[in-house]
């Protein structure tokens, strides 16, 4: 069996991603399921992609010159605390309440959800290491003002939590919305 930790896969196996064939990506948004739970969750993703976004340009801004120290320790905190707040709020509910729930629709895509449960767990060590390094950036923002020394640190890791969060986005989004578009979002809300 191939190693499915998040950090080294390229994706879910194809019997994992079963029910994508019966619900390909591009024909969600006309299912009558999508529109209510799918959607909203869909959206929780898109949140998560857009404020790696808004780090990015910010820490890019900062490497080219082109934030000052005060500007880029505020964009850190403000970016960086709802990202990790929300991702683990985001997770939690997804654990204790929606995996359990859709995994027992369909044992073909069972194993899936344990797999999903695991990244959560991994992404909690990076997510406290993303922590880390942004209080790093603050901090040294706060009393040196070197701005692109705090942007080349927190740089990197950003990198690879966005590198690590979008494979998790994806499987998730691969396994967790074919189950609904099925089966529905009965016991779910």
């Amino acid at each position: 069996m191939p190693d499915l930790s998040l950090d080294t896969r390229t994706g879910l196996p194809d019997a994992l991603r079963v029910l994508l064939a019966e619900h390909p990506r591009e024909a969600w948004e006309a299912h009558p399921q999508f529109h209510g739970l799918v959607s909203f969750w869909l959206d929780r993703h898109m949140m998560f992609r857009r404020l790696l976004e808004a780090l990015e340009a910010e820490a890019q801004g900062a490497l080219d010159g082109n934030r000052d120290a005060r500007r880029f320790a505020a964009a850190l905190s403000q970016y960086g605390g709802m990202l990790v707040n929300n991702l683990h709020g985001h997770h939690q509910i997804e654990d204790h309440h929606y995996f359990p729930v859709l995994a027992a629709r369909d044992a073909r895509v069972a194993r899936g959800f344990e797999i999903l449960d695991a990244d959560h767990h991994a992404l909690d060590g990076i997510l406290n290491g993303f922590v880390t390094t942004t209080n790093d950036a603050i901090q040294t923002l706060t009393k040196t003002g070197a701005v692109t020394d705090a942007a080349g640190a927190f740089h990197g890791d950003l990198t690879r939590l966005a590198g690590l969060l979008d494979r998790h986005l994806t499987d998730e989004e691969e396994v967790v919305v074919p189950v609904i578009l099925k089966y529905g979002a009965d016991g779910l809300g």
